[in-house]
């Protein structure tokens, strides 16, 4: 398949474009001229035809870099003014490319992607599909460590002809992003143009495109509508607007390889909206190279959006990323990480001199939202984007879920940052369900579990975790002096204390789909979001968040104390008959003895008992005590358990058992960068939610079916590191050696899933099945998410733990108590 063929196939172009390819194809290279026709010779018409395109999708999740300008709080907010205005523009660079970008909100995408494509003699290349790519951070220290989120990628022509250096960021004084882009061609009659597929205000269905004033302009005919705008600092030869796969500039080179026709909008009176793109031709290269600065502008108008764009480029390429990086004037990505002061000492626990523990902070805190101070996403992502309908609006991961929100909160606090984790413990508020919660009827205190930035309620499962989570992150601010006795005893009386009596009490909950009554510590879902029931890990933060709210309340004087001791001491000592089997195939052991294990949930209590999970993820659900789940580890993390207990060492041996058949099996083995194995866990057994193992196929991209499976989740290979710690403390092994071989087996182990841009991912290819579209190897990242804020918290925390020799997120508070 020739490259216009194979491109033609990827955009799914309608018969006609193919003829007009057959007919190309069938003369010489010399036929294809290197696309210089000037505009004269062009037909400009005011209106592209082929509305609406195309449906849209988002883009491929597996980022290798998100940025965004680091702004300081002011008072605990992100306030802008004259001498710190606030930029709100988030980005994503994947396959090579610029991909989904943000503005206004941070789940707020404007932008699918941006790519340039190629015109030369006998073909036309798309930079994302034609290219070998490399990425690297523009700032680095004298170690290498990344020291901000700008990034340098280049693209260079799977065959030699061209190359396209990019440099990434974001102007931290204005709502625009930057782009220094140098084109160098190694032969002659090499043509660039700009290919850019808005998708504003988080859609991809509803969009106008114009030019104007010189610029690409996309909007959408609402009211409110952001405007996106590009400049750049050459004028381009040609440009045009059109529909996607029908009338854009993709399908306009592929005839002839020329754009030739150029229309000037989309719609003629802001009333016909689809799927449009953006392309700008610029100069002919012949074996020779230049550089255009590119400036993308948002705003509420056309005037503020081309301000932007303006402004930025006249500021100049090296002030911006001065400024991006931190200067005399402006507080940026290095004074950040300068304020982080145990990174240092933490980086001598790495395995690779602390490269990934910066970048873990620059990611984490480039997920924060800057108009809803302290709200932390889960990832700055789409999972499985490339397959998934932008026709509505979906924020995916780019969303407020409590327990991810715990982990990231920990890891702030673990790497030094005490500001960030009080903005996100306060912003908590927002989400707990209370009597002010629109439509909500029922008993309070329990938080949403998912919901937009702006509190707005997306998912309205209960999950006991993240409920129990918000009180133990309130326990460990007041532990760290983040809040003094009084903050604390007023968070208490206002949001932890409601937390607390739910975790007991439970109640009546009715909100929209959700009608329920709910019985601690039966959750209905639990970390997974998927099963009801007795849950190990739900349970584990349940009795730490009722042992932590019975201390806060001795501090504010409630009477409430030693029943909130009571009931975790009585969770406790229930754990074995609710969750612990002795009976099936798991609980016997090599020397045929039984060996009580946990199971990952007990839909009743019962765990002895065949009883079913509930279906999930295409899966069908099965007996209890086949599945297995590393959530358990979380009882000796917290406190409740210590980790010589016989029962959580059994069940350590069940998930470390290599020989299950794939679907029932958790553990896998990876090479690290040194040629060591390390492990790698998957979930739990018979997930879901993963690629289809027979045809490749995203999750859920042709429906879910019995072939779907989830991969390995790098974060498990963190936790099980905690728990290794936990393990050699306990039993007094715990020296020198031992913390080494925790660094190179745990912290080297998920350093391995880094991908190139060392972004860590939700899930990684564990080997099993058909590789997808994109033949993923081993250990690499796929598309489900990257990266994943609870990974790199997690990564974090490790780190901190072993730095420490004590385990992070500890609570020794839970095991006095339960002790007593």
């Amino acid at each position: 398949m020739s490259k216009i063929e194979s491109l033609i196939k990827q955009s799914a172009i309608a018969s006609a474009i193919s003829l007009a390819l057959l007919t190309l194809s069938a003369c010489s290279d010399n036929t294809v001229a290197s696309a210089t026709a000037s505009s004269s010779a062009s037909e400009v018409i005011h209106i592209a035809p082929g509305a609406p395109g195309l449906d849209p999708v988002w883009a491929f999740s597996g980022k290798t870099g998100i940025g965004t300008s680091y702004e300081p709080y002011s008072n605990g907010q992100y306030v802008g003014n004259e001498a710190n205005p606030v930029s709100k523009v988030w980005f994503s660079v994947a396959q090579g490319i610029l991909t989904e970008t943000m503005y206004g909100m941070i789940h707020n995408a404007q932008l699918k992607e941006l790519q340039f494509v190629v015109v030369g003699n006998g073909f036309v290349d798309t930079e994302k599909d034609h290219t070998n790519s490399t990425i690297e951070y523009l700032h680095t220290d004298k170690q290498g460590r990344p020291l901000s989120l700008a990034y340098k990628i280049v693209n260079t022509d799977k065959e030699g002809k061209y190359k396209i250096e990019k440099h990434i960021f974001t102007d931290p004084n204005r709502d625009s992003l930057m782009m220094k882009v140098v084109f160098t061609a190694f032969e002659d009659g090499i043509t660039p143009y700009l290919y850019a597929n808005p998708h504003v205000d988080n859609s991809g269905a509803n969009d106008i495109a114009s030019i104007e004033n010189g610029a690409l302009v996309a909007y959408t005919n609402a009211d409110n509508s952001s405007v996106l705008t590009i400049k750049s600092d050459i004028d381009y030869v040609n440009a045009s607007v059109g529909f996607v796969g029908t009338s854009d500039g993709l399908v306009d080179l592929a005839d002839n390889g020329q754009l030739d026709k150029l229309y000037q909008s989309t719609s003629k009176d802001n009333s016909t909206v689809g799927n449009v793109a953006l392309t700008a031709q610029y100069p002919t290269l012949n074996s020779n190279s230049y550089t255009v600065n590119f400036a993308i502008g948002f705003g509420h108008s056309k005037e503020s959006s081309l301000s932007n764009a303006n402004t930025t480029l006249e500021t100049g390429y090296d002030a911006v990323l001065s400024a991006y990086l931190g200067d005399d004037k402006h507080i940026g990505w290095k004074d950040y990480l300068a304020s982080l002061t145990p990174l240092n000492n933490m980086s001598s626990n790495t395995a690779d001199n602390g490269k990934l523990l910066y970048t873990s902070a620059l990611v984490l805190k480039a997920q924060e939202d800057k108009t809803h101070a302290g709200a932390l996403i889960a990832s700055l992502s789409n999972p499985w984007g490339d397959t998934v309908s932008a026709k509505v609006g979906s924020t995916g991961y780019k969303a407020v879920w409590p327990r991810d929100f715990y982990q990231c909160a920990m890891a702030f606090l673990a790497m030094g940052d005490t500001q960030t984790p009080k903005v996100a413990f306060e912003y908590l508020q927002k989400v707990q369900v209370t009597d002010q919660t629109p439509g909500y009827e029922g008993t309070p205190g329990w938080f949403l579990q998912k919901t937009h930035v702006d509190g707005e309620i997306e998912w309205v499962g209960v999950q006991l975790d993240q409920t129990a989570m918000p009180i133990m992150l309130g326990w460990k601010l007041w532990q760290a002096g983040v809040l003094t006795d009084a903050e604390t005893v007023k968070w208490y009386r206002d949001m932890l204390k409601p937390a607390a009596d739910f975790l007991i009490t439970g109640g009546k909950v009715k909100l929209d789909w959700n009608e329920t009554q709910i019985t601690p510590p039966s959750t209905q879902q639990e970390r997974w979001e998927e099963q009801a029931g007795y849950s190990p890990s739900t349970t584990a933060a349940v009795i730490a968040g009722l042992v932590a709210a019975s201390e806060l309340a001795v501090l504010a004087e409630d009477e409430n104390s030693a029943k909130y001791l009571l009931a975790a001491r009585q969770l406790a000592a229930e754990l074995e008959t609710t969750m612990v089997a002795n009976t099936g195939d798991f609980a016997t052991n090599q020397h045929a003895e039984v060996a009580p294990y946990y199971v990952r949930i007990s839909p009743n209590g019962t765990p002895n008992t065949a009883d079913k999970l509930l279906d999930n993820n295409g899966k069908s659900g099965v007996d209890q005590r086949t599945i297995l789940d590393g959530g358990f580890l979380e009882l000796v993390r917290y406190g409740v358990k210590n980790a010589q207990d016989p029962i959580i060492k059994n069940t350590v041996v069940l998930i470390d058992n290599t020989k299950l058949e794939d679907n029932l099996r958790v553990k896998y083995e990876f090479t690290a960068k040194d040629g060591s194995t390390v492990p790698g866990y998957r979930r739990y057994g018979n997930d879901g939610y993963g690629e289809d193992i027979a045809t490749g196929l995203s999750y859920a991209e042709k429906g879910n079916t019995e072939q779907q499976r989830g991969r390995v989740w790098p974060f498990f290979t963190g936790e099980r590191g905690h728990y290794e710690l936990a393990l050699a403390k306990a039993s007094g092994t715990f020296n020198s050696k031992t913390k080494l071989q925790l660094i190179l087996t745990y912290v080297q182990g998920m350093e391995t899933f880094a991908n190139e841009g060392l972004m860590l991912p939700e899930q990684a290819w564990d080997g099993v099945g058909n590789a997808t579209r994109y033949n993923y190897k081993m250990g690499q990242g796929t598309n489900s998410a990257t990266p994943l804020a609870w990974t790199h918290a997690e990564y974090v925390k490790l780190v901190r733990s072993i730095t420490d020799e004590s385990v992070w997120d500890h609570y020794p508070i839970v095991t006095d108590k339960l002790s007593q």
